[in-house]
């Protein structure tokens, strides 16, 4: 091959790089090179991030389920510190019993602890319900029996209560065992 002023220039000086220059191949391979690296390390810091996410989420995992045991074993003990004293009464109250012989006393002082021990309970959320003369409800009533109602006005209404039930913090924890009018 002849160049224009009449030099040849043979084939390997028609592709030899100049000095100082890169070839697109190189430039691409290069920016490949890079983008690749760079692609390996979010891969890297993702992978990583991850890891630590789910260290994080697993240890909250345990905690709270260490938690939610602590405050199953102790759930009720405010409510069994509530309950000592009526407890220490009663106790009292027994050894009273050896030793005294008038009854009306006895009584009292029986009725006094069965007055504190109730609002013990009550002051922890325990209502008790109210049935006797109201229309027997299903969600809150347990039919024992039905039995002829002595007036008309009392069909359908609960005339007995045989044992009482009891509110928590207005959940209903035990129905009420009534006798239904008919």
């Amino acid at each position: 091959m002849t160049t224009d002023n009449g030099n040849d220039i043979t084939a390997d000086e028609t592709t030899a790089p100049v000095e100082g220059t890169e070839t697109p191949v190189e430039i691409a391979q290069e920016t490949e090179t890079t983008e690749t690296e760079k692609l390996q390390a979010e891969i890297t810091e993702l992978k990583d991030k991850y890891l630590r996410l789910y260290a994080d989420f697993e240890n909250f995992r345990r905690r709270t389920a260490k938690e939610k045991l602590e405050l199953i074993s102790t759930a009720n003990e405010e409510l069994m510190k509530a309950v000592l004293p009526v407890v220490d009464d009663f106790e009292r109250a027994m050894s009273s019993f050896e030793t005294t012989t008038d009854i009306v006393p006895l009584k009292e002082g029986v009725g006094l602890i069965y007055t504190k021990f109730s609002k013990t309970l009550e002051n922890r959320g325990l209502k008790p319900m109210v049935s006797k003369g109201e229309t027997f409800d299903a969600d809150l009533h347990e039919s024992i029996t039905q039995f002829p109602a002595p007036s008309d006005d009392l069909k359908g209404k609960v005339i007995d209560e045989v044992e009482k039930g009891y509110f928590l913090n207005e959940k209903v924890i035990r129905y009420a065992k009534v006798v239904v009018g008919s």
